[in-house]
């Protein structure tokens, strides 16, 4: 069909620049297990409506909260912890925003993956040290420190010459 490009999935995962999404949901503990499998089918069909990805989804059970969160119907200790991990676009944070209005969530939040490159650049970084000469240097440390706790291995020398003062200054003590 004329107009129509067609990508693989590697090519859109990397044209889009979809990261990984970790999305906490802390519901009401009184909420049904229907009425939560509900609440994460929609944000997940929001998800996928996104061309976005589902990865996991875990219960944590009921939890006890670190303090009482207050909305319209009371104060809660307790709450139902689900976290849905994601692939979706960088937009997906305003996108959820919609569920500020959920009567049964309590609180919820989206945090971002930290991105693998990132790791691997900081490792190819600590190897450009050692090209450097870096590593030497620590290593010339860290002997020099050895060195040191040998030389300090002579502590009974220490104690001996401290307890011949006190030796001498009792002895003068009782002279006085």
């Amino acid at each position: 069909m004329p107009g129509i490009i067609q990508f693989s999935w590697e090519e859109y995962k990397s044209e889009k620049k979809m990261p990984l999404y970790d999305c906490m949901l802390l519901l009401k503990p009184h909420v049904r297990k229907e009425a939560l499998m509900d609440l994460v089918a929609r944000v997940g069909k929001h998800v996928y409506g996104r061309n976005g990805v589902l990865t996991d989804i875990k219960s944590f059970g009921t939890i006890q909260l670190g303090y009482g969160i207050k909305k319209l119907d009371g104060r809660y200790y307790q709450g139902q912890l689900m976290q849905m991990t994601m692939m979706a676009t960088p937009n997906i944070n305003k996108e959820l925003h919609y569920l500020n209005k959920e009567d049964r969530l309590l609180r919820w939040l989206l945090v971002k993956h930290r991105d693998t490159t990132d790791g691997l650049e900081f490792l190819e970084e600590d190897n450009d040290k050692e090209e450097l000469g870096l590593s030497e240097i620590l290593l010339s440390d860290e002997e020099e420190e050895e060195e040191e706790e040998e030389e300090d291995d002579d502590d009974d020398d220490d104690d001996e010459y401290v307890d011949s003062e006190n030796d001498d200054g009792q002895e003068e003590q009782k002279e006085q």
